[in-house]
């Protein structure tokens, strides 16, 4: 299927972003695995780029504007899960004297701490996030996670960058 409209552009972006969530969804209510807290940001920014393709797809501006709108606001979530999921990667590739010690919980931050130092403790990484609980061909899930990042690229760029019918 050729993507020529704006519309189908969106589309495939947000079955994309349904394919991703089952995945994690599957493998943490199937599989057992227990997200960690950049597992949860790296869910949290594929939601975000769900519902702008949803939004947009919708919408369908008929305007250049619009367009660039949608495809601005769904490469910064896309972008932004990249960056989360390649911090992990790069955790998880630490040696490890330089893993970081475990902290609390996500849950437990959220409830004592403001927003942004939540934030940053999860970005700054624990020893949690550089266990490596799972891989396939070789890669951990937040490498696999990085990968569909790129991947899910592809609709916005495609949004911004060429010209669509509808």
């Amino acid at each position: 299927m050729i993507l020529h409209s704006f519309r189908s552009v969106a589309l495939a972006g947000l079955a994309f972003c349904v394919l991703m969530m089952a995945v994690a969804l599957g493998l943490e209510h199937i599989g057992g695995f227990e997200p960690c807290p950049l597992c949860i940001f790296q869910r949290v920014a594929v939601i975000a780029a769900g519902i702008v393709f949803a939004i947009a797809a919708i919408h369908s501006p008929a305007g250049r504007v619009g367009k660039m709108i949608y495809g601005l606001l769904a490469l910064i979530a896309v972008g932004t899960g990249a960056f989360i999921a390649g911090r992990h990667v790069w955790l998880q590739g630490l040696p490890a004297d330089e893993v970081p010690s475990c902290g609390p919980g996500l849950d437990y931050m959220m409830e004592i701490l403001p927003m942004q130092d939540v934030v940053s403790m999860v970005l700054t990484g624990s020893g949690e996030c550089a266990n490596i609980d799972f891989s396939l061909l070789g890669l951990s899930l937040p490498a696999w996670t990085l990968i569909g990042f790129a991947i899910l690229a592809i609709a916005p760029l495609r949004m911004l960058f060429f010209k669509s019918r509808g």
